[in-house]
């Protein structure tokens, strides 16, 4: 019997990502809105899942997604008889052009509501927060026609690439923003936005709140985001549409300052979480706070700005203070170096006269003739206090020579300033308050709530953003035009939410099986997507000829890789049955 090994394809993680895809009949809906051209071999729908799966790849960029499905044997499984050269980067750039005409808020949000529905994901808060996408390439920074501000644009307008803000810390390069809306139940993306590189955060907010309330998600409680979201005009629409929103109170803000004031004046206030330390070594964590009513301006959609009631949380947090005092802690014994510098040239200057020794006293403690406004503050956690010192010194003898026995020594009079220093102790209670505004009343939503709800911020619109910024996203990105720009971000996001789901389907699983999966120490119920995939990268397609007879071959499949499809609820045949010749699993890595 004569074995030859003809092929061997790393399928890997992709059969699992193209089983998601096409559970959530990403492909239909796409073909559905944009009704495929029989003159194309490829459809917009499976052009999407190629994209797709080469963003799930980390090989976005549009001329090397044939050759990589290639390599990874994907061709046949993505549509029959396809080959490499109907992947070109041309058809991929009419694909993109096309989803943008589309109108991409329709696209994303037709998928979004489909996972939702598929899954039976509850979304009871949206998050909402923007990052940037860094580009490379002289794309032109164009104008906005501002003499129709009120029309309705005939067409999608693409997003102007611009100099901005950075958050990549790229100033040097242009950039569009990129805004998402989160469910608090697994992370997932339900609506995504594409604005000028210049955009406003706070401009956005009101824009990220419409587009959410189009989408007519059903139990859908309110809005969590970030400091940017406190301001009139987004209080005022919250007010007007009924929108639940929770967002942190800036730290320059009035209110806040005298929220803060309150609390520390109040004792001990209620305990409203308490959680175990993250490892052994700290201490538990506590967060105690308490609901108070104050009366803040609010913008309405016809321009009136008036005094309304609004909801305030003042928390206090024992983890904020513990990392707050050793910040202190740390600032305060980097400047008491500079401090010491400081006083040593101070002290090292001699005067002539005690008026120039006042005069140089009054320049440092920042009262000096001519200044006007407020003190400057060179230290912010030590006092330094100066007063003038009159000191003597033997005078210097004007003739050269040793004196004679006789001659008595001159004394001469010069004055220097002397510098005391203190080092600046805080309170305790001074560290770890922060303040979250709400238009959510206390009767539907406690305060206990109102803290878990912000706290999610950081478990679900975050890591999406921190995937997003890894080298398998599409930044930094050169694509010609803007539009397609556009439509590779809404795709990218696609692929966030196959990642998102893949960890929420998985965990839930795991945890109502009472079973593991091999993690990055030791076996866990609580994978991440990262170590989800990881999981398939020994699985591979190997074609073998036996006696000239073709079969194909599954190698390094195991249980776990099983579970994972369960878990997901695909077909196994994904990786048991090949869609062409014969196979057979192989519970075994390759030789």
């Amino acid at each position: 019997m004569a074995i030859t090994v003809q092929q061997i394809r790393p399928v890997a993680h992709l059969p699992l990502i193209l089983g998601v895809v096409r559970k959530l009949d990403i492909a239909t809906i796409i073909d559905d809105l944009i009704p495929p051209n029989p003159a194309n071999v490829l459809s917009c729908g499976r052009g999407v899942e190629a994209l797709t799966l080469a963003i799930l790849d980390g090989h976005h960029a549009l001329y090397k997604v044939g050759a990589r499905l290639e390599e990874r044997g994907l061709l046949s499984l993505l549509q029959a008889g396809l080959e490499r050269t109907a992947l070109n980067d041309y058809r991929l750039g009419q694909i993109l052009d096309a989803l943008f005409a589309t109108n991409l808020n329709r696209v994303f949000g037709a998928i979004a509501l489909r996972t939702l529905a598929v899954y039976a994901i509850p979304t009871p808060w949206l998050h909402q927060d923007t990052t940037t996408i860094t580009l490379y390439g002289a794309y032109e920074e164009a104008t906005r026609d501002n003499g129709q501000a009120s029309a309705e644009p005939a067409a999608p307008v693409p997003p102007r690439p611009a100099y901005g803000h950075s958050k990549d810390g790229r100033d040097d390069l242009k950039q569009v923003l990129l805004s998402l809306g989160v469910s608090s139940d697994g992370g997932l993306p339900l609506r995504v936005g594409v604005r000028d590189g210049n955009t406003s955060d706070s401009t956005e907010t009101l824009v990220a709140i419409e587009e959410c309330l189009a989408l007519g998600l059903e139990g859908v409680r309110g809005i969590v985001a970030d400091s940017k979201a406190y301001c009139k005009r987004t209080l005022g629409l919250c007010l007007e549409k009924q929108v639940g929103l929770i967002t942190l109170v800036p730290r320059t803000c009035a209110v806040r300052q005298e929220l803060e004031e309150w609390g520390r004046q109040q004792g001990a206030l209620p305990l409203l979480l308490e959680k175990p330390g993250r490892t052994r070594q700290e201490s538990l964590r506590q967060w105690h706070g308490q609901s108070v009513g104050r009366c803040v301006e609010v913008e309405y959609s016809d321009g009136r700005v008036v005094l309304e009631a609004l909801r305030f949380v003042v928390v206090h947090s024992s983890q904020l203070a513990q990392q707050a005092a050793l910040t202190y802690a740390k600032t305060q014994a980097h400047e008491a170096e500079r401090v010491a510098e400081h006083i040593r040239g101070v002290e090292a200057r001699r005067f002539a006269c005690a008026a120039d020794a006042e005069t140089a006293l009054a320049d440092y403690e920042g009262r000096g003739q001519g200044r006007r406004g407020r003190r400057p503050r060179p230290w912010r956690s030590h006092a330094l206090h100066y007063r003038v010192e009159a000191c003597q010194q033997r005078k210097k003898r004007a003739r050269r020579g040793r004196p004679p026995k006789a001659e008595q020594p001159q004394e001469e009079v010069y004055y220097r300033l002397r510098v005391e220093v203190t080092a600046l102790e805080r309170a305790q209670d001074e560290h770890g308050w922060f303040v979250l505004a709400t238009t959510v009343g206390a009767a539907m939503c406690a305060d206990t709530e109102v803290l878990q709800v912000y706290q999610e911020q950081n478990t679900t619109v975050e890591p999406g953003f921190r995937w997003i910024k890894n080298p398998a996203a599409i930044t930094p990105v050169w694509l010609e035009k803007p539009e397609r720009i556009a439509a590779l971000a809404m795709l990218t996001v696609v692929g966030l939410l196959v990642y998102a789901l893949i960890q929420r389907q998985v965990r839930l699983y795991l945890q109502h099986s009472g079973q593991q999966v091999p993690g990055n120490k030791g076996a866990t119920t609580i994978p991440t997507a990262a170590v989800v995939l990881s999981l398939f990268v020994q699985v591979m397609m190997v074609q073998l000829e036996v006696d000239k007879r073709v079969s194909l071959q599954v190698y390094g499949l195991q249980d776990h890789h099983l579970m994972v499809c369960d878990a997901l609820g695909i077909d196994r045949l994904w990786y048991e049955s090949p869609p062409t010749g014969q196979n057979s699993r192989v519970n075994a890595t390759p030789p």
